[in-house]
């Protein structure tokens, strides 16, 4: 079972994203405040969950959630400030807009910039540890994959509403076939060169 939150006497909202590895499509975050009598035995990273559990999970934390808010950036902004700004500016107006300004942000992961004056901690694999980032990690996962579910039917050949953007080989088989759509980020490297290794080093 995680802990709920890192500050007990705290208002604290969990935030993560989802995205940040694909080559097309927005980033993705959330930003959760549960109560305080939460808990879910079920609750833990969305990476480790099946998809028809993190949906069923996606309508507890909806309906349960003290208030909570998710925002896309998109592939314009990823491709002029970077992705990793990208992401943390979608977890700022993430937190800009929840109902109740948090007292404290617990982050998923390594890095973030202060947002405004309140207090923050990163947590390397908080989505694990703490059920307000899982909650976070949920909401921002479950959103972005409808998401690219509905890109995938403007653009069916690369096999969006499976692979979500990410780069398998049947996604990087579609852009050299039919080449990148509006929603490719063109800052990313879409097919990169095949590494050549020298045969005498082997």
């Amino acid at each position: 079972m995680l802990k709920l939150k890192i500050n007990d006497h705290l208002l604290e909202c969990g935030t993560d994203e989802a995205g940040r590895g694909c080559l097309a499509g927005p980033v993705t975050a959330a930003a959760v405040i549960l109560p305080d009598d939460f808990s879910h035995p079920y609750l833990t990273d969305s990476k480790q969950l099946t998809e028809a559990k993190r949906l069923a999970l996606r309508e507890i934390i909806l309906s349960e959630a003290v208030c909570y808010s998710i925002q896309h950036v998109m592939m314009d902004e990823i491709d002029n400030i970077n992705i990793l700004n990208a992401s943390i500016l979608a977890m700022h107006r993430c937190i800009e807009d929840l109902s109740y300004p948090p007292q404290f942000i617990a982050i998923d992961g390594n890095r973030f910039k202060p947002f405004k004056k309140t207090p923050f901690e990163c947590v390397i694999k908080g989505d694990g540890k703490y059920l307000h980032i899982a909650a976070a990690s949920i909401l921002a996962k479950t959103e972005r994959d409808a998401y690219m579910k509905n890109l995938h039917l403007e653009f069916p050949e690369y096999g969006w509403d499976s692979n979500k953007g990410y780069p398998t080989k049947t996604h990087r088989a579609a852009i050299r076939e039919f080449g990148p759509t509006p929603y490719h980020r063109k800052s990313f490297r879409l097919l990169p060169e095949q590494l050549k290794i020298p045969l005498e080093n082997c």
